[in-house]
């Protein structure tokens, strides 16, 4: 199979999309005008005959692809038999097992809460981190993205366009420079740096305007995700871990984008042989199917009956498709999205010998980003050359999208073929020879 583009916005396409400006929120955020009309695997149609290969999986969620039929089976059975009842009230099976099984992909006595996203699963984090900690400051890492929701957004520091006219947020959030080696905050060179990063935050952070002892937890995504795909060294969640054990700081890794087997391990945490003490999902956790959750050692989800709850989470279809999703990332997707990622980088740094323009390919499994500039020695960021080819490429029949500044992320499904990935690099290839 490959695209089919007759013509980009068709007819049926641009009404539909009228329509939309006319009800829908215009704070939603659209690069460029797709209407999904149907989809399966890693295509998309459009109303008007187009077809697209997906390299966004719906920004990294349909990690089975679109319309997996296991998952599908999963959603109709489970539908023909409880659509709700609502678990903060009710106990119901599919909620039941889905905990079991989310327990058990990590390690300790671990327990669940389940939101419907993952900025409620965010909010869910902070919460709880308050509760058991019984302290009111929190650390976060500049360029981070954590959700939308007041809480979330307290922790978030992507772009100012989020946070304006919603100041006063929650107090207390101090962020810090991320481990971004492409562009290092401090002007220094990895190895040598010595994790400085980590290490500014004891010996500055924490001796000038920040008492360690009043720090709930520390929020940090093992690999940033809207901040441009930024993997850090392996020896940077290692000493932030070792930091957070030393004042008795809750240690939250934010996996809704790098989780659920998208870098090719479950969670993207373990690629740095650590363990956080809680663990926030969603995303690709459902397959599409809206659903959140934390995990935390039991004596961490310490809180009583009441202290916080959700009607809609852990939907009980939900929870089916989450089900089936994790035996399919068990029995075959993971390894997938670590050999077909590999592959996809490895061709993407062959590519960068080709283009100036690509100053710098990162990522693990299928969660890999290109950094534009104008020049590779000043770093100088392409913005509207990224923006641009991401509009040619949506042109000629590939969905992309962008993240931080001047990257473009490449997120496919997890069950996407070498094939796919090469037309995928040819038509990425074609685009950027007639975008300089």
């Amino acid at each position: 199979m490959k695209p089919k583009i007759k013509s980009v916005p068709g007819p049926q396409t641009t009404k539909l999309i009228a329509i939309d400006e006319g009800y829908v929120s215009p704070s939603y955020t659209r690069s460029y005008p797709l209407v999904a009309h149907k989809a399966k695997g890693m295509w998309i149609d459009d109303p008007d005959g187009n077809r697209f290969l997906d390299f966004t999986a719906g920004i990294a969620v349909c990690s089975t692809g679109h319309c997996h039929p296991k998952v599908v089976k999963a959603i109709r059975d489970q539908a023909g038999k409880l659509i709700h009842m609502s678990g903060t009230d009710f106990y119901y099976e599919p909620q039941i097992m889905l905990a079991g099984r989310l327990a058990n992909l990590t390690y300790g006595d671990n327990k669940v809460y389940f939101g419907n996203s993952g900025a409620e699963a965010v909010e869910a984090a902070f919460k709880l981190a308050r509760w058991h900690s019984k302290r009111k400051l929190n650390i976060a890492f500049l360029s981070s993205f954590h959700g939308r929701t007041m809480g979330a957004l307290s922790l978030t520091a992507s772009k100012t366009v989020q946070r304006l006219r919603y100041n006063p947020l929650i107090p207390g959030v101090h962020h810090v420079p991320y481990a971004y080696c492409y562009r290092c905050p401090y002007n220094l060179s990895y190895p040598s740096c010595g994790i400085e990063c980590v290490r500014w935050i004891e010996e500055r952070l924490f001796k000038t305007i920040v008492p360690p002892e009043e720090v709930a937890a520390i929020f940090v995504e093992p690999i940033q995700g809207e901040g441009g795909y930024i993997v850090p060294p392996l020896e940077f969640h290692r000493e932030l871990h070792k930091l957070a054990e030393k004042y008795g700081i809750l240690y939250v890794a934010d996996e809704v984008q790098s989780g659920m087997g998208r870098t090719g391990k479950m969670f993207a945490i373990y690629h740095f042989g650590m363990y956080p003490d809680i663990i926030i999902l969603a995303k690709g956790i459902a397959s599409g199917m809206p659903l959140g959750a934390i995990i935390a050692d039991s004596e961490i989800m310490d809180w009583p009956p009441g202290a916080h709850a959700s009607t809609f989470g852990g939907n009980p279809v939900s929870c089916a498709a989450a089900i089936a999703t994790i035996d399919l990332l068990e029995s075959e997707l993971i390894i997938n999205a670590e050999i077909q990622g590999s592959y996809l980088k490895y061709s993407l740094q062959d590519m960068q010998n080709d283009f100036e323009c690509i100053g710098d390919v990162r990522g693990k499994g299928l969660m890999v980003g290109v950094e534009l500039v104008k020049d590779r020695e000043t770093k100088e960021k392409a913005i509207e050359l990224r923006d641009k080819i991401i509009q040619k490429a949506f042109e000629k029949g590939l969905l992309l999208l962008g993240c931080g500044e001047n990257t473009i992320r490449f997120c496919p499904p997890l069950i996407v073929s070498r094939k796919e990935i090469g037309i995928c690099l040819d038509i990425f290839e074609e685009v950027l020879k007639n975008s300089n």
